[in-house]
């Protein structure tokens, strides 16, 4: 399956081992990623506060260059902020025509136009919703070398891939926020049902209001760790940032120890698919992941 891809902005920044884990599991799941490598930044969220014809100049942008990729079905992201914000630009440019026309006027300098989704086959899917929809359950089992057995794996969806429903295509996939289950369960693992899994993981408003989204990200996580969890894992970088990166903050914040690792979702993946921890970029998280490790190695020795 040939794709049109896009890493986003925190994946090659602040989290590499994303983009890196993504770019070694394609293969093993038959995926061809073209990386649109000069597509801009989604705005995630903010920029469409100021100034919302700027923002779906931006993202007309992305998909214009992603529906130009010869012999491509569509364009995959790894960041679910990326998927609420491009769907919320798509939403307006399929919505009005003569808005499409303003905003593919912005774009012509580079011979660059959108089309409107419904009147091609292309769409713009998340790593998650590919593996469930494009790829399929029984193909991903199919694919597991290395099965997760033992591993009890905390889901975290975060906001933007789970609401609004009607915009992130709930209608036609309903159990779309279910989906992580789903694919924990395929890898051979068990999920763990906890409070927080479909809250907001705070980092929305990090620079805002510290404590409160710190609070946050403590209570998920310690949701999580008292439901029995080994470990967390999100389709999101930026809730990854919060809940890995700020974690050691967030416990003094909610008054406990946590020290539970966050996976990347192409991680998790990867694992099952027979791809060492090391290649994953597992070693560069904040929350160290070597139990998690370790339980992999014993459950491949076994």
């Amino acid at each position: 399956m040939k794709l049109a891809y896009w890493p986003g902005c925190v994946s090659r920044g602040f989290t590499p081992e994303l983009h890196g884990s993504m770019n070694l599991v394609a293969p093993k799941l038959d995926l061809e990623l073209v990386e649109l490598d000069r597509a801009n930044c989604c705005g995630a969220g903010v920029i469409a506060e100021h100034n919302q014809e700027l923002v779906d100049t931006l993202n007309a942008r992305t998909f214009a260059m992603a529906q130009k990729v010869e012999g491509a079905v569509g364009m995959m992201n790894i960041c679910s902020t990326c998927q609420g914000a491009q769907s919320e630009a798509q939403e307006r440019l399929d919505a009005d025509g003569d808005y499409r026309d303003v905003v593919n006027s912005n774009l012509a300098a580079e011979q660059l136009a959108y089309q409107k989704h419904a009147e091609t086959d292309w769409w713009n899917k998340n790593f998650l919703w590919l593996l469930v929809e494009e790829i399929g359950l029984d193909k991903l089992r199919s694919k597991v070398v290395r099965p997760l057995e033992g591993l009890r794996i905390a889901p975290f969806y975060g906001c933007y891939i789970v609401r609004p429903t009607k915009r992130l295509g709930y209608a036609d996939h309903p159990e779309r926020d279910q989906y992580l289950e789903y694919v924990i369960d395929a890898l051979g693992a068990e999920p763990v049902e906890y409070a927080g899994a479909r809250k907001c993981c705070g980092f929305p408003i990090i620079t805002m209001n510290r404590a409160t989204s710190l609070r946050q990200a403590g209570r998920h996580l310690a949701d999580a760790i008292d439901a029995g969890a080994d470990c967390l894992v999100t389709p999101c970088p930026l809730c990854h940032l919060n809940l890995d990166l700020q974690q050691p903050a967030a416990a003094k914040f909610v008054e406990r120890d946590l020290d539970v690792p966050v996976l990347h979702l192409p991680q998790m993946v990867g694992l099952a698919l027979g791809l060492e921890p090391k290649a994953l970029g597992m070693n560069k998280h904040v929350v160290k992941t070597k139990d998690v490790q370790r339980k992999v190695a014993q459950l491949a020795a076994a």
